[in-house]
C-alpha cells in the first residue's frame, strides 16, 4: 500500500513538472509569435500610411483644378454681366439724348404757339371792343323799337307778356289735357283687353251650377194618413217640435208632403233632417221629437265639417283648421241674394286661382283667399260686425295668411281699408264675376229704383252737368253737360272722375258705364227784304245747323270696377 501511494506522489510530481516545462515552452513559443506579428502589423500600417498619404495628394490636386475652374467661371459670369450693365447703360444715355432732343423741339413749338395765341387775343379784343359798340347801338334800336311798338300796339311790355303767358298756358293745359286723355285711352283699351282675356279664359274654365235657393224646406210623405200623427193630439207633436226645433211646419193640402219654413238654414236643416227620421220610423211622440232633433243637431254639426273638409279637399288647401272648415260648412247653408254662400266662395276660389296662374302669382294661395273672402257670413246674424271684421276675427285666430286676411278686409274696396296684396284684386274682379252671373243672385225691384235713383242723383252733383239718364238697367248712365261751363277736353275729365266717384260711394253689380255728351245747336230764322216772316210748313221757315266745337258727336266713357 505504501508503494503504491509513493508511486502515486512520484507520477503526480511528474505530470506537474511536465506541465511546468510545456508551459514555459508555450510562453517562450508565444513571445516568439508576438513579436512576428507585431512586426508584421507596423509593415502594414506603413504601406496602408504611405497609401493614404498618395491619395491625399492626388485629391488634393483635383480640388485645387476645380476650385481654379470655378473661379473663372464667376470671373466670364461677371464679365458678361458688367458688360450687360454696360449696355443697358449705353441704351438709356441714347434714349435720354433722344428725349432731351424732343423736349427741346417741344420747347420751341409751345414758344411758337404762344407767340400765335398772343397775337390771336389781339385780335379778339379788338372784336369783342367791336361787338360791345354794336350790341350798346342794338340796345338803342331796340329801346327805340319797343316804344314805338307800345305806341302803336297801346299795350306795355309787361302787359304784352302776361297776354301772351296766359295764351301759352291755356294752350298747353289743353294739349296736355288731350294728351292725357289719349293716353287714359290708350292705357285704358289695353288694360281691358288684358283684363278681359284674362278673366275670359278663367271664366272658360269655370262652370259651375246656378240655382236660387228657397227659404222652405219640403219633406215628402210616403202617404196623407201620417199627417195626423205629425200634427197629434190636440197639435201637441207639432207644437212640440216647431218649439224645438225654432220653425214654421206648415201641413196643408200639398199632397204627401210637409213644409218647414225658417230663415235660419241651419235650423232649417235640423227640422228637415229630424222630420225625415220621425216620418221614416212612424214612431212620432213629443219625448221622441225632442231626442229626434238633438240627434239631428249633432248631425247636423257633423255634416258642417264634412262640407268643409269636402270643399278643402276639393281645392287641396291643406292643412285648415277645423274651426275654419266648420264656417265653411255652415256657408252651405247661406245664401246672398238667393245665391248659396258655399258654391260662391268656390267659385271666386277657382276664378282668383285660375286668374292668378295666368298671371304667374301663388294659384294656391289665391284660392284660399277666394275661398274665405266671405267666410264671416256664416255667423254675421249671430255675431256682432260685418261679415269682413267676423272673418277677420277668425283668420288672426287661427293663423290664416296676410294675404287671406287683407282678401277678407278689403275686398269690397272700401276706402277705409288698404289693400296690400294684389291677390285682393283678382277675388274683388272674381267677386263681381261671381254675383252678376246671369240668373246667380236675385235682385228685389225697390233696390234697383234705389240704386238707379241714386246714380242719377250722383251724376247731377258735378258741376257743368245739365241732365243724367240712367239706362240698361241701371249700367250705363248718360250724362249732357253744359257747353258753355265745359270744354272738349274737361268732358273726359268729367266722365272719368264721375266714374271713380261711382266706384267709391255706390255698390253695384258689374261695372257702370259712363257716357259724357257736349253738344250745341245754333238755330237762326229767315227774313223777307220787309221784315215779314215768310210761312212755310204751318210756323215760319227755320235754319237749323247742328254742330259741335271739333266734331259732329263727341262723347267719353269710363267703366268702374264692381264694388
Amino acid at each position: 500500500m505504501d508503494f503504491i501511494l509513493l508511486n502515486l506522489g512520484q507520477l503526480w510530481m511528474s505530470i506537474v513538472a511536465l506541465v511546468i516545462v510545456f508551459s514555459i515552452i508555450g510562453l517562450g513559443a508565444g513571445m516568439i509569435w508576438g513579436r512576428r506579428k507585431t512586426a508584421e502589423l507596423k509593415a502594414r500600417a506603413e504601406k496602408r500610411t504611405q497609401r493614404m498619404v498618395k491619395e491625399l495628394e492626388v485629391q488634393g490636386k483635383a480640388t485645387a483644378l476645380e476650385e481654379k475652374q470655378k473661379w473663372h467661371q464667376i470671373r466670364a459670369d461677371q464679365e458678361e454681366e458688367m458688360a450687360a450693365k454696360q449696355t443697358a447703360i449705353d441704351e438709356r444715355d441714347e434714349e435720354l439724348a433722344y428725349r432731351e432732343k424732343e423736349s427741346d423741339q417741344r420747347s420751341e413749338t409751345v414758344h411758337t404757339r404762344e407767340e400765335d395765341l398772343s397775337v390771336r387775343e389781339d385780335e379778339v379784343n379788338d372784336l369783342n371792343a367791336r361787338l360791345k359798340s354794336q350790341e350798346i347801338r342794338l340796345k338803342q334800336t331796340s329801346t327805340e323799337y319797343r316804344t314805338r311798338l307800345e305806341s302803336l300796339a297801346r299795350l306795355t311790355a309787361e302787359e304784352a307778356k302776361k297776354q301772351l303767358y296766359d295764351e301759352m298756358i291755356h294752350d298747353v293745359k289743353q294739349e296736355a289735357e288731350y294728351k292725357v286723355r289719349e293716353i287714359m285711352e290708350s292705357v285704358r283699351t289695353n288694360a281691358n283687353w288684358e283684363a278681359k282675356k284674362i278673366i275670359a279664359l278663367a271664366i272658360d274654365r269655370c262652370a259651375v251650377d246656378q240655382s236660387t235657393q228657397s227659404s222652405v224646406a219640403v219633406v215628402p210623405l210616403p202617404n196623407d194618413q201620417i199627417k195626423a200623427r205629425i200634427i197629434g193630439k190636440d197639435g201637441r207633436n207639432i207644437r212640440t217640435f216647431e218649439a224645438a226645433s225654432e220653425v214654421k211646419v206648415m201641413v196643408d193640402d200639398t199632397p204627401e208632403a210637409v213644409v218647414i219654413s225658417c230663415f235660419a238654414p241651419i235650423r232649417r236643416e235640423v227640422a228637415r233632417a229630424a222630420m225625415t227620421e220621425l216620418v221614416s220610423s212612424g214612431k212620432i211622440t213629443q219625448t221622441r221629437i225632442e231626442e229626434v232633433i238633438e240627434r239631428a243637431k249633432g248631425k247636423v254639426e257633423k255634416r258642417l265639417l264634412s262640407e268643409g273638409q269636402e270643399t278643402v279637399d276639393l281645392l287641396k288647401l291643406e292643412p285648415m283648421h277645423d274651426e275654419i272648415k266648420k264656417l265653411l260648412g255652415r256657408l252651405r247653408f247661406r245664401t246672398s241674394y238667393g245665391q248659396n254662400a258655399l258654391e260662391h266662395s268656390k267659385e271666386v276660389a277657382f276664378l282668383t286661382g285660375m286668374m292668378a296662374a295666368e298671371l304667374g302669382m301663388d294659384e294656391i294661395l289665391a284660392r284660399r283667399c277666394g275661398l274665405l273672402h266671405d267666410v264671416g257670413k256664416a255667423l254675421d246674424h249671430e255675431m256682432e260686425g260685418s261679415h269682413p271684421e267676423i272673418g277677420l276675427d277668425y283668420a288672426e285666430r287661427y293663423g290664416e295668411p296676410e294675404e287671406v286676411k287683407n282678401a277678407i278686409v278689403a275686398h269690397h274696396n272700401d276706402e277705409d281699408e288698404e289693400i296690400t296684396s294684389p291677390i285682393t284684386f283678382l277675388v274683388s274682379a272674381a267677386d263681381a264675376i261671381s254675383g252678376a252671373r246671369p240668373g246667380a243672385r236675385r235682385n228685389d225691384p225697390e233696390d234697383y229704383i234705389k240704386r238707379v235713383i241714386a246714380l242719377e242723383e250722383l251724376a247731377r252733383s258735378f258741376d257743368g252737368v245739365a241732365e243724367a239718364y240712367a239706362i240698361n238697367a241701371g249700367r250705363e248712365i248718360r250724362v249732357m253737360v253744359k257747353t258753355e261751363e265745359v270744354d272738349d277736353a274737361q268732358t273726359h275729365v268729367l266722365a272719368f272722375e264721375m266714374a271713380q266717384k261711382i266706384r267709391n260711394d255706390l255698390t253695384y253689380p258689374g261695372h257702370v258705364k259712363v257716357t259724357a255728351i257736349r253738344g250745341k245747336i245754333a238755330q237762326e230764322w229767315t227774313s223777307d227784304p220787309g221784315g215779314n216772316q215768310q210761312k212755310q210748313r204751318g210756323g215760319g221757315r227755320r235754319r237749323q245747323h247742328g254742330r259741335r266745337d271739333q266734331r259732329p258727336s263727341r262723347s267719353s266713357g269710363s267703366h268702374a270696377a264692381a264694388g
